[in-house]
């Protein structure tokens, strides 16, 4: 039944390792549903063309007679290739940068393909230039034209990231995917591993309300929608706008060759409250998101795995508002003296003691 356990473990066919941890990296885009957290095909493309920039700038600023020779005939035009190589150069370097972003950077190389296509038109109207010439650089500029109007809309059309906190953690658990999957998707289990939130109930079709546990005892709600949800496979979720914390992410279940449990892996891009401030001030709380996702990922296998989050007798009052069960020994295994018969001197003599 979904979301319903036994508390059954697989077979003891080998140690699993508990959590995997990776590293967080800075945020630079939004997060899309479908692929991993990171750098989008535009972005690719623009660092790109800033690389054919240097290429092509240091070719017009080292020899502009050559090409000019080479596209009209003569040298008269080797100041200008001098300049617009200058120029190319500087675009390079714009886009570099910016970042992971550069938009600006990208319409300013339109704007300067729109000068060499002028260029180009006029030189190509001259009885003196080479005809031929002039029409194949007009059509690599075009083509690089049309690479770069691409490139600016498309870095144009998708939203800037806001600054945030971007990290990936990830746990294997010796569960198939559809149990986890059912598991996960009944949100009201969230606080049976996550000890931060207090509830979470559905308000609405995909729409969920979320009460969280803050630093020095505040609480914290926000509302959130399924963003994409591929039964056994992936949920994805945002916070709606106006939120107090505004959040999003990802959770994929990816099996493991062979039938050895399911990788569980969390992508998650929030904002602190109030900011990087926020977020120093959590951390003195023990509070931060970082430790808290890492520590559920751990409570979350437990539960699955044996139905009940354990805790070691070091920390008798546990974590949080999870109520959690004294960890027990193992039971002691029969060694192989404990069943050799006794020989009987050593029973008359364990007699006459």
């Amino acid at each position: 039944m979904q979301g319903s356990y036994d508390g059954a473990a697989f077979d003891e066919g080998g140690a699993m390792p508990e959590v995997m941890r990776r590293p967080r990296f800075p945020t630079t885009a939004g997060h899309e549903e479908s692929r991993t957290l990171g750098a989008t095909s535009p972005e690719r493309l623009a660092h790109r063309l800033g690389w054919f920039s240097i290429s092509l700038g240091l070719a017009e600023v080292l020899a502009p007679r050559l090409l000019s020779r080479l596209l009209v005939g003569s040298d008269r035009y080797a100041n200008l290739i001098r300049l617009y190589g200058a120029r190319e150069l500087a675009s390079a370097l714009m886009i570099f940068a910016q970042g992971a972003r550069p938009t600006a950077a990208m319409w300013s190389r339109v704007a300067g393909d729109a000068v060499d296509i002028a260029t180009l038109v006029a030189a190509g109207a001259s009885p003196r230039t080479n005809r031929g010439g002039v029409a194949i650089a007009a059509a690599s500029v075009l083509g690089v034209t049309a690479l770069d109007v691409y490139c600016a809309r498309q870095l144009s059309r998708e939203p800037r990231a806001e600054p945030g906190i971007r990290m990936t953690r990830s746990v294997v658990v010796n569960r198939p995917p559809h149990d986890l999957y059912a598991f996960w998707r009944e949100f009201e289990n969230f606080p049976r591993f996550m000890f931060h939130v207090q509830s979470v109930r559905r308000t609405g079709p995909g729409i969920t309300h979320w009460v969280v546990n803050g630093p020095a005892g505040a609480t914290v709600e926000w509302d959130a929608r399924i963003t994409s949800d591929i039964p056994n496979e992936v949920i994805a979720w945002q916070s709606l706008d106006g939120s107090q914390v505004d959040n999003r992410g990802v959770v994929r279940f990816e099996p493991r060759p062979g039938g050895r449990g399911t990788i569980v892996r969390v992508d998650l891009l929030y904002q602190p409250p109030a900011g990087r401030a926020g977020k120093l001030v959590a951390m003195l709380f023990n509070e931060s998101p970082e430790q808290q996702i890492y520590d559920d990922l751990h409570r979350f296998k437990q539960v699955v795995e044996t139905g009940e989050v354990m805790r070691s007798d070091g920390s008798p009052d546990g974590m949080g508002d999870v109520l959690q069960q004294p960890a027990q020994p193992l039971p002691r295994r029969r060694t192989i003296a404990s069943d050799t018969p006794k020989s009987s001197h050593e029973e008359s003599s364990g007699g006459t003691r």
